[in-house]
């Protein structure tokens, strides 16, 4: 238990020195006119209180991501703990900040537009197209899942209804203005997911559940591991490309540029402090390793989340469990289709004042994924881990970039950047989705090798090509439009 506790205190320290030391770097003008100031549109570029924007930002990345992902990551044991600690401080966190406030300082930009801003033209068109990818995959699959669920709850009603209905309030929240539906609702049930993991955060500690401590081992039943399987499958508690899509909503929304520590940063930290919370109950409530991926194999982690809510919480915990494994998610899908209306706009500078405009850019990506509702769910699901955090490490090198190009100390976005290449490098060659197919006789020991081995070259090469093509003294002009 000592652990679990210390980590959930490191958390928040890190928040308060080096959330600081990372906003000193990047340097916010509390006197700058905002995005939401200077362009309020009334839709996308609307100004609202700071605490609504944490709450929605922290909301928008979460959802079910830092609990499911959690409780996957938990069957290697604490050291789910060390990943999230680390990455969530030093690079998720710094990752979701430094792309807020650059959106920030090209008013609004989604991230294609902010790759291709300090990575060059065909940067940003590989990540125009990769992140409307992944966000049009993280919608399907924030439907159907809590649209299989529904159908469990009430099995008379067949999952295809509940898919049309939850498709039905995307396209509503897609389109309008983002104060009126997002801004209403997100904050109350950002509240909720944090009172969810409060409870049961003080639940597993007051009733006496054995929370294993850090050491060197791997707890994993089958011996997968930990590196680079455990840092795929702990994604939103520590970091997440997906949050690169996401920051720059409440870019547009933020009042004063001083705020975007408190909203980015913070609401990182906020959710890792949850991915904590649920990795060290799902880790300790079923007796180990072994009994929580035989609660996995009856139903995945919806199932754990229900009975781990049901037993720590009682009648409360069950609706809260409801809350988070149906609610939670879809207030994830329907900002991923809006981020990605949002993004191709950008792309072919569409103004979406007119509604029509947004009805035109939105359809056709409800077409998409529609079609997609009717892939199996694991197939997208394995896809969508791997771009996730290949969408973060790119953000990360456009970050580096940026800050090299500014004159700043960008070892802060440099170092995790050359660490998430290493990882999503050498996950793509050794995962059932990736290249393993080719190493077809070889031990699984030596294709883990090979992979690592890719990776750090990879990442070397990355390295390098950055120095070499970084402008360094190079003071650019305030990024606005």
């Amino acid at each position: 238990m000592l652990s679990f506790v210390v980590s959930i205190i490191v958390l928040v320290v890190g928040y308060f020195i080096y959330g600081k030391i990372v906003e000193g770097i990047f340097g916010p003008d509390e006197n700058s006119l905002t995005p939401a100031k200077r362009l309020e549109d009334g839709v996308d570029y609307v100004e609202m209180d700071e605490k609504k924007t944490f709450l929605i930002q922290f909301l928008n990345i979460a959802g079910t991501g830092p609990i499911f992902g959690a409780v996957a990551g938990a069957m290697w044991g604490p050291a789910a703990f060390i990943w999230i600690v680390f990455g969530c401080i030093f690079a998720g966190a710094v990752h979701d900040y430094l792309i807020g406030m650059m959106s920030l300082r090209k008013d609004g930009a989604s991230v294609a537009e902010l790759v291709g801003e300090n990575l060059g033209d065909k940067a940003k068109q590989l990540m125009r197209v990769f992140s409307v990818v992944l966000l049009i995959l993280v919608g399907v699959v924030f439907v159907t899942s809590p649209a299989a669920i529904l159908h469990d709850l009430v099995k008379s009603v067949p999952t295809i209804a509940f898919v049309g209905l939850i498709i039905i309030y995307y396209l509503i929240a897609t389109v309008l203005p983002i104060d009126k539906v997002i801004g209403k609702i997100y904050p109350i049930f950002g509240i909720c997911l944090l009172i969810m993991a409060v409870g049961i955060g003080v639940g597993i500690i007051v009733q006496g559940y054995q929370i294993p401590e850090i050491t060197f081992q791997n707890y994993h039943p089958k011996g997968v591991s930990i590196f680079p399987y455990l840092c795929i499958s702990i994604a939103c508690g520590a970091i997440s490309g997906f949050h690169a899509t996401q920051s720059p909503m409440m870019a547009r929304c933020l009042g004063n540029e001083k705020q975007g520590r408190r909203v980015f940063y913070g609401a990182m930290i906020a959710e890792g402090i949850v991915a904590l919370i649920w990795a060290a109950a799902a880790m300790s409530f079923f007796g180990g390793t072994e009994g929580l991926g035989e609660a996995l194999g009856q139903g995945g982690a919806a199932v754990v989340v229900n009975k781990i809510s049901n037993s720590v919480l009682g009648k409360v915990g069950g609706a809260l469990a409801i809350l988070g494994v149906v609610a939670c998610p879809i207030t994830s899908g329907d900002t991923a289709f809006r981020s990605a209306r949002l993004t191709i706009a950008d792309a072919i500078n569409y103004k979406q004042g007119p509604i029509v405009n947004r009805f035109i850019v939105a359809i056709p990506l409800f077409v998409v994924g529609v079609a997609l509702c009717f892939i199996d769910f694991n197939i997208l699901w394995r896809y969508f881990s791997w771009s996730n955090q290949t969408l973060a490490t790119i953000a990360l090198w456009a970050a580096a970039k940026y800050l090299i190009n500014h004159d700043k100390n960008y070892y802060i976005a440099l170092i995790p950047s050359i660490f998430m290449t290493v990882v999503v490098t050498s996950y793509i060659i050794i995962a059932p989705e990736g290249f393993v197919r080719f190493f077809k006789g070889v031990p699984t020991d030596t294709v883990e090798l090979i992979g690592t081995v890719v990776g750090i070259i990879v990442a070397l090469i990355c390295t390098i090509a950055f120095i070499k093509t970084s402008k360094k003294g190079v003071k650019y002009a305030p990024m606005h439009s």
